[in-house]
């Protein structure tokens, strides 16, 4: 398999999580999204969408989209789950993921505040601000929904689910703009239990053959 990604974007961070956890090897691609690589029109061939991240499968089949992927490794490479067993569990999991993947993440990824920047010539410090406020809504949200849910190491239960997946990366983002994430005890303690997991040491950005920090 090949993985189209960006060390920084969080959608792609996900799917290297995803991967280390179950184990599966991958050619890793940069594609540079602050150079614009993935308006090119050799990456548009691989995704038309030009989004990152696109797993290429063995047989040149491209997938799209962060979620859909981590589904399908989850469905094809079952060990170790990354949904829950029970349909209850799994809608919930789902849920504490969206909520980070569908109501935090599109407000803050590049394009948009490229768009806050270029077009609508918001100052640096206005743009941040903008980021910050949205990832600790958003992070507010989270905690509360996991102070719903009964005491456990990660974000459901005692191993890693699709939830940690997006937890991660979320909070590797915001603490690069400075977000602040006190007060969210059960949701930094999942982020502890998750880094201190070699799956996440080595798909962060840091480990990284395009990291450029």
């Amino acid at each position: 398999m090949k993985l189209y990604n960006y060390f920084r974007s969080s959608a792609s961070f996900r799917v290297r999580i995803a991967l280390e956890l179950k184990g599966l090897g991958y050619d890793y691609v940069p594609i540079h999204l602050v150079k614009g690589e993935h308006k090119q029109p050799g990456y548009a061939a691989v995704s038309p969408s030009m989004l990152v991240p696109t797993l290429e499968l063995d047989g040149g089949e491209h997938l799209s989209q962060s979620m859909a992927i981590i589904e399908y490794l989850d469905e094809t490479h079952p060990e170790p789950p990354l949904l829950p067993r029970d349909a209850l569990g799994r809608a919930r999991v789902r849920a504490l993921a969206q909520l980070i993947a569908c109501e935090i993440h599109p407000l803050n990824n590049l394009r948009v505040l490229k768009y806050l920047v270029r077009e609508l010539k918001v100052d640096e410090e206005a743009k941040n601000t903008w980021y910050r406020h949205w990832v600790r809504d958003g992070m507010e949200a989270f905690e509360r929904e996991l102070s719903a849910l009964p005491a456990s190491k990660y974000c459901h239960g005692d191993t890693p689910t699709l939830a940690d997946c997006c937890l991660v990366p979320q909070i590797f983002n915001g603490r690069r703009l400075n977000a602040n994430f006190d007060g969210l005890p059960r949701t930094m303690a999942a982020f502890d239990a998750c880094m201190a997991h070699p799956a996440f040491q080595k798909a962060q950005p840091s480990s990284c053959p395009d990291n450029e920090a």
